[in-house]
């Protein structure tokens, strides 16, 4: 579905480290060439799995409107060549979306337009709440366990950020410090065994061969709405298997950086990942193809 766009896993952040950095608002949303493909998909999910994809609070319908204008102004302004615009519809990618159809909720209209997902959390008395989402490609969790919950209990299980732990405390300093028009970004990467955009399954497979699995990379985005204060949270997911690696011009030192993370994780993390099992078979498998494949 990507051709290794964004390879965090190849640079120097590691994982489970909060890794952010700031960000061009001129490069908050990045479509490519596959956007009526996710877009579809979207689609699908929102006619037949709506309770899956989508929850919201009362409280962040304000905060829902200003994130569709603020991505309508976005795609408007940074890729005008992608949309038209009539009226109160735009059409992009072979979808048209009425901006003030009532019958699709705010937050959905919006993730209508881009493949990113969507998340609206909002700072209330006990720390920053998951207050809205539309989340079409969730990565191994369900919105219904996330929703509604502060960022201690949606980072409960992720090793090295529980409530208590430096990084939910810098987290929490990040999001209350976050300024408008100062956006944020960062990148998560794990391990399937399929090729699938919507994916709120375990990631795990012990018995799959290593030639099956897929890299899942996560791009991450914080932006602070100005009026209502609240954040967007956006989630772009890029699907790339590992096998892919043998006919890249980069496949080798890729295939290499991978597995010398895949050997840094600690037995937690691993788990927390999925990979426990599989990350020694898959490390030696991405090593010892590219080092043949080299040497031949």
């Amino acid at each position: 579905m990507s051709t290794f766009t964004q390879t965090p896993y190849a640079g120097a952040t590691r994982p489970f480290t909060i890794g952010l950095s700031s960000l061009d608002p001129d490069r908050w949303i990045q479509p490519d060439g596959m956007l009526q493909f996710y877009l579809d998909e979207k689609q699908k999910l929102a006619a037949n799995q709506r309770d899956d994809i989508f929850r919201a609070t009362a409280d962040s319908l304000p905060a829902q409107r200003e994130c569709l204008r603020l991505i309508v102004d976005h795609l408007q302004t940074r890729h005008p060549h992608l949309c038209r615009r009539e009226g109160n519809a735009i059409t992009l990618a072979g979808h048209t979306v009425d901006l003030d159809d009532e019958t699709i909720p705010l937050l959905i209209r919006a993730g209508f337009l881009v493949q990113d997902d969507l998340v609206i959390m909002k700072r209330r008395e006990a720390g920053w709440f998951m207050a809205a989402a539309h989340l079409s490609f969730p990565s191994s969790w369900s919105l219904a366990e996330k929703f509604d919950r502060p960022m201690e209990e949606i980072h409960a299980h992720v090793p090295g950020f529980q409530g208590g732990t430096r990084n939910a405390a810098l987290i929490n300093r990040i999001f209350d410090n976050l300024l408008p028009g100062q956006p944020a970004e960062r990148f998560n990467w794990s391990i399937n065994w399929r090729q699938k955009l919507h994916h709120p399954e375990t990631g795990r497979n012990d018995a799959a061969s290593p030639d099956e699995a897929v890299i899942r990379v996560e791009r991450q985005t914080l932006t602070r709405l100005p009026e209502t204060g609240d954040i967007v949270f956006t989630i772009r997911i890029y699907l790339d298997p590992t096998a892919a690696f043998e006919n890249h011009p980069e496949g080798m030192r890729l295939a290499m950086a991978l597995a010398d993370q895949l050997d840094a994780l600690t037995p937690e993390q691993a788990a927390y990942k999925g990979v426990d099992i599989q990350r020694v078979r898959l490390a030696d498998c991405l090593r010892n193809r590219h080092f043949a494949k080299n040497s031949a």
